[in-house]
């Protein structure tokens, strides 16, 4: 991932170690559908939050001309070896591309542990007073369907539930700036200012990013995420950027251009979850590997999975 070489749905995986961090109770995984607001009528976007939608909408026109942002999963146009699954993987999965919590300094490029959930994910939506009822309700129903996928995919207990959320997905703009640093700090009270500095000073090249936290005593176990993907985004390109958020912030730290077909790719190919990076996701979930784990342990592991996810599909 690059912010200064293409115009594209940049992306960011930030990984923090938290402080102290209380593991929500294991709720059953009953999906249920948030409840909006229906009242909520929204006042006139600023200028400048109109001018990021124009930019924005221009941008997926553009990209869509260029025969970009598929939604196809790959086809026979886009092969994958068990060798390249496995090597994927691993970078997705045991690199970071910027270094943990420091905002957007790029990491060291060296080998970290795997990272993921192990405690139940519960997942809830927020909006800013500036996103309509509408918009909600279709938001809504798009991350409720794709949450389902990742509970199914990943076999890990996830679902969306406004009782104890430990995966809050925010949708807002450049109007609700206030509104969505007051939230931060109310869920995360000791997050760095470093980390509240890109909420403060958001460029218009980074689309929407994702922060995940763990415990200091478990430090490779995820407890805690915020996602923020702008609500001046097209109805395209906001799929994409739930798409791909939601599954980084399940432990893919990283992207890599080899990575094919993938939403874990700067090219911006494919706006949705392909079928190798669902691949990615059932190793990333296997009972095999475990949080902690170093590239060098779990890549014998990695290897086997690879093969025989590739045989079964």
């Amino acid at each position: 991932m690059t912010f200064i070489h293409k115009p594209a749905r940049w992306l960011v995986m930030l990984s923090f170690a938290l402080v102290s961090c209380t593991m929500t109770e294991n709720h059953p995984s009953k999906i249920t559908t948030p409840n909006p607001d229906l009242e909520n009528t929204p006042s006139a976007p600023s200028v400048e939050s109109q001018k990021l939608a124009k930019y924005y909408g221009g941008l997926q026109d553009n990209l869509l001309a260029g025969d970009l942002l598929r939604r196809d999963g790959g086809g026979l146009d886009t092969p994958y070896t068990a060798s390249n699954l496995e090597k994927n993987f691993k970078q997705l999965a045991f690199y970071d591309e910027y270094a943990r919590g420091k905002g957007f300094q790029r990491s060291s490029g060296k080998a970290g542990r795997l990272r993921r959930w192990t405690s139940p994910i519960r997942l809830t939506t927020e909006f800013g007073a500036s996103v309509g009822h509408d918009k909600r309700m279709k938001t809504n129903a798009m991350v409720t369907e794709y949450t389902i996928r990742l509970a199914k995919i990943t076999g890990h207990d996830i679902s969306i539930s406004k009782r104890r959320p430990n995966f809050h997905v925010f949708f807002m703009g450049e109007d609700d700036r206030a509104q969505l640093i007051s939230r931060v700090k109310e869920i995360i009270p000791n997050i760095n200012q470093e980390s509240i500095a890109i909420f403060e000073k958001l460029p218009k090249s980074i689309h929407c990013l994702v922060f995940a936290f763990s415990d200091r005593e478990r430090r490779f176990e995820y407890t805690k995420a915020i996602a923020l993907i702008r609500s001046e985004h097209p109805n395209l390109m906001q799929k994409s950027c739930i798409h791909e958020e939601l599954a980084q912030g399940l432990g893919l730290a990283n992207d890599s251009p080899h990575a094919r077909p993938s939403i874990f790719n700067d090219d911006d190919e494919f706006a949705t979850l392909t079928r190798q990076d669902e691949l990615f996701l059932k190793m990333l979930y296997h009972p095999k590997l475990q949080p902690g784990m170093t590239i060098e342990t779990a890549a014998p592991i990695v290897l086997k999975l690879a093969e025989a996810l590739v045989q079964e599909h």
